[in-house]
């Protein structure tokens, strides 16, 4: 079955061909930004019942080398028969279309991306007849972009670097530096990345990082992800946190004006954060969350405590 990890790490390509361009001075190599690229059909299969499809296609033109074919595949894990249907595709794209081909596979850990990056021959070793030895893509050479700024600059880049970090130590930084860098672009530029990002995170812990991230940072964006975050956060967590905020708050706001009801919903939702994250709240911050009244301080602590370590440090300074 293919998962969204497997989907984001080819399809970011599509997206953005001239990403391939950039991704290339990570990998050794060095390929001019295309002038032109189109998107060719992925179905490989012969008039032989056998079905054979490229994760992505794209044909790229560059000013002084030409065109050439770019396969890209995204690899989860290592798989016996891959290296086969790599060459299979290679021989296949050179012959239809007579133009060079290029393989890219990304991957999302180090051990799949040694696997990937290994010549495979298809002769005896006295007769190697055809050799495939992908570039590989993956957290062992993409870039690891914490700076906001730098994130700015390339934010596809930045994207893909938080999909083949998703299992990295450093993935939160990313991601942070990511979400800061897409506050000021245009919707329909931080739409798909935000997409692209969520399904590259699949599963793992840094899902749930990146979806409060985005509930967080770019609360103005109105997104499946965006909505689903918040409609969790609130039907999943916040009945059990709310009720016993309410309980301990509801004696001293209940006749209190709207902004006293804003801020005891903006204390649950600091501590449904937390909750979520699952950081240990004690008694005397939860007291402190619960009991102050003041939004511009409740909407601080909640940004904290999206990636504070510990609750202390979300109300720490006030």
């Amino acid at each position: 079955m293919v998962s969204p990890p497997h989907e984001a790490m080819h399809r970011i390509f599509q997206h953005d061909p001239g990403l391939f361009s950039r991704v290339s001075r990570f990998l050794g190599v060095d390929i001019p930004t295309p002038v032109k690229a189109t998107a060719l059909p992925t179905d490989l299969t012969e008039t032989n019942p056998v079905e054979r499809r490229v994760d992505t296609l794209l044909r790229l033109e560059t000013a002084d080398r030409g065109p050439f074919l770019l396969a890209v595949e995204a690899q989860g894990k290592k798989h016996p028969d891959k290296p086969a249907s790599w060459a299979y595709y290679t021989a296949y794209l050179w012959t239809k279309y007579r133009l060079p081909t290029a393989l890219l596979v990304v991957c999302q850990d180090h051990a799949t991306a040694r696997w990937a990056q290994q010549p495979v021959s298809c002769g005896p070793p006295q007769l190697p007849t055809l050799t495939v030895q992908p570039l590989v893509a993956g957290p062992h050479n993409m870039p690891v972009i914490t700076d906001p700024e730098e994130a700015r600059a390339d934010l596809v880049l930045a994207s893909l670097a938080a999909i083949t970090h998703a299992a990295e130590p450093d993935v939160g930084a990313i991601l942070k530096a990511l979400s800061t860098a897409l506050r000021d672009a245009p919707e329909d530029i931080a739409k798909p990345l935000i997409e692209f990002t969520a399904q590259g995170l699949a599963k793992r812990p840094a899902k749930n990082l990146w979806r409060n991230l985005v509930a967080v940072d770019l609360s103005f964006y109105k997104s499946y992800l965006a909505e689903e975050v918040r409609k969790e956060v609130r039907d999943e967590v916040r009945d059990e946190v709310r009720k016993e905020v309410q309980d301990e708050v509801r004696k001293e706001v209940q006749d209190e004006a709207l902004t006293q009801g804003e801020a005891r919903r903006a204390a649950a939702d600091v501590l449904a954060v937390l909750a979520e994250r699952g950081l240990t709240v004690s008694e005397a911050v939860r007291e402190r969350i619960g009991s102050c009244d003041d939004p511009e301080i409740l909407s601080r602590w909640l940004r904290r405590a999206v990636t504070a370590s510990t609750a202390e440090e979300v109300v720490a300074g006030a």
